[in-house]
Parts: C-alpha cells; structure tokens; sequence
C-alpha cells in the first residue's frame, strides 16, 4: 500500500488544520492506521492509532481533546482533525499502516510498515 498525507500548512496559535491520508494499491479496510509525528531535533512521536472497525482509538493523552482521528474505509482514508493548535504542535505528520499491528504495539512505529512521506504543520506564536 501507498500513503499520501496532505493539509499541512502555515496556522496560526489556536487554529485548525485537517490532515489527510489517502492510501493506494491495497485496501486499508483491515489495517490499523496512526499519525505519527516527528519535530526537527526529536525522535518520531506516536499520536494515534485507529483500528479497523474505527470503534478502537488509542491516542496520547496530550492531545486528546485537540486532535481527532477518523477513517472513511470506502474512500480508503484516513484524516486528523487538529483544533487549537500550539507552536510545539510543529512538526512533520506521518501517517502509517499496519496490517498485523495488535493493542500492545500500536504505539511503536516499528510496528508500521507502510508510511506516508508527511506532511509540514508549523503553528506560529
């Protein structure tokens, strides 16, 4: 399977941004999908992860409330609704998918082995 991500930008402190995963060559109906972000100077950085039902979300608890993940299977996508959004939000997002990825492991980005080339989010103060 192939990722794109796209709607990264330029937002101001406090704004929004949607996040957008289009996946090719392979349904992602079966896969569990994340974000993943990565900041200059810093390791990759887990956000969340949506099993496939979408009745599973698992996220970091400093962005809950903010950041929102979703799934829409028939269009094969997967999108990151960010609200009041802060300068430490900068950052390349990533999404990726995992199509043996269980609870436990979900987390980790080795986890993953298919991965979108991310996407720029810069929130300015």
């Amino acid at each position: 399977v192939q990722l794109q991500a796209s709607g990264g930008g330029l937002v101001q402190t406090g704004g929004s941004l949607r996040l957008s995963c289009a996946a090719s060559g392979r349904s992602i109906r079966n896969a569990v999908m994340a974000w993943f972000r990565q900041a200059p100077g810093k390791e990759r950085e887990f956000l969340v992860a949506i099993f496939r039902s979408g009745g599973n979300i698992i996220q970091r608890d400093s962005e809950k409330g903010r950041f929102t993940i979703s799934r829409d299977n028939a269009k094969n996508t997967i999108y990151l609704q960010m609200n009041s959004l802060k300068p430490e939000d900068t950052a390349v997002y990533h999404c990726a998918a995992s199509y043996s990825a269980i609870l436990s492991s979900v987390r980790s980005a080795s986890a993953y082995g298919y991965w979108g080339q991310g996407t720029q989010v810069t929130v300015s103060s």
